[in-house]
């Protein structure tokens, strides 16, 4: 099977090409590019991530698995940014054409893109190690989009869902031993908030002129909250019994759940300074999000025990190149 053919089996379909809204796509896949048309007043919000087997994610999956996660976690991005999904591109590397593969993978893709309502308009297919490139693009009112810089003293710190189920569900995925108390549904659950994460964009939107800063929790709690204090320019105070977790993470013992709530990442719940005028209207609209801390004048991340604050020195989570 060649390129061409690989494409129109497999990503040209309705599923994928009219997943979300089409206003805004002016030309989709089969010319040189496509053309996105924002509409008026919105301003358009682009992010790129490349997703490397045995890196990003294990190296024992599911193909329609790996299809749903790559796009969610994507389009994560623009949840963090406030803005409302439109389109995405797909560069995608393969060491050979498995029809059973792309088969399964095509499907997740599919149910990702329907879960957020985001259109494939385009991308690219090449021979080599495998790799998930995407690209995915946007749109906010223009100067309403949530950026990591704005918190400021006094703001409560928040996070959109509870925190650690991915850290718990890559130790299953890892075949690590569980709890006896964790049964068949919650580990269903934990997979699932492992492999097929669902992208905040509802909190993400409802948040757009309302919180003052935020991001998404993709390297963990505690590196994430340093990136939003360092670009805010203040320091962020965290309280850990006021962490959230599932039930099915709440099976394990408080060091290991404590650990991952801390610093395991990929839970891709939305994390968010917010002035606390605002918190009531939120509630009152039925979002949901838990108060872990707050925002105040200095530096740094701090971590209260039940000790009082105290300085984070090291923040935890995966770098890229850290090692060299």
């Amino acid at each position: 099977m060649g390129e061409f053919e690989l494409i129109r089996r497999y990503f040209r379909s309705a599923a994928l090409e009219k997943a979300g809204p089409q206003a805004a796509i002016i030309q989709s896949i089969g010319d040189d590019a496509a053309l996105l048309q924002p509409a008026l007043g919105q301003q358009l919000v682009i992010s790129t991530d490349s997703l490397v087997e045995g890196v990003h994610f294990p190296l024992d999956y599911l193909p329609a698995d790996l299809g749903y996660r790559a796009l969610a976690v994507a389009v994560s991005d623009l949840a963090a940014m406030a803005a409302t999904p439109l389109a995405f591109t797909l560069a995608l590397t393969l060491p050979a054409v498995r029809e059973d593969w792309l088969a399964g993978f095509a499907e997740g893709l599919a149910a990702a893109a329907a879960d957020h309502r985001i259109s494939l308009i385009g991308g690219d297919t090449t021979r080599g190690p495998l790799n998930l490139g995407l690209t995915v693009f946007g749109q906010v009112a223009a100067g309403q989009a949530l950026r990591r810089a704005g918190a400021a003293a006094g703001d409560l710190l928040c996070v959109g869902g509870p925190l650690g189920d991915a850290g718990a569900g890559l130790a299953l995925v890892q075949s690590q031993a569980a709890p006896p108390a964790l049964d068949p549904a919650g580990r269903d659950y934990l997979l699932q908030r492992f492999w097929r994460p669902r992208a905040q964009c509802g909190l993400g939107m409802a948040l757009a002129g309302v919180a003052s800063a935020g991001l998404d929790i993709s390297d963990g709690l505690l590196a994430d909250a340093g990136h939003l204090a360092a670009a805010s320019g203040v320091a962020v105070h965290i309280r850990a019994a006021d962490l959230p977790c599932s039930a099915a993470v709440a099976c394990w013992p408080e060091p290991q759940r404590l650990n991952w709530m801390l610093g395991a990442g990929d839970d891709y719940v939305l994390l968010f300074s917010l002035p606390a005028r605002h918190r009531a209207r939120l509630e009152a609209d039925g979002w949901w999000l838990r108060v872990i801390g707050e925002v105040a004048a200095g530096e740094g991340v701090w971590l209260d025990q039940g000790q009082g604050p105290e300085r984070v020195s090291a923040l935890p989570g995966y770098q890229h190149f850290k090692e060299s």
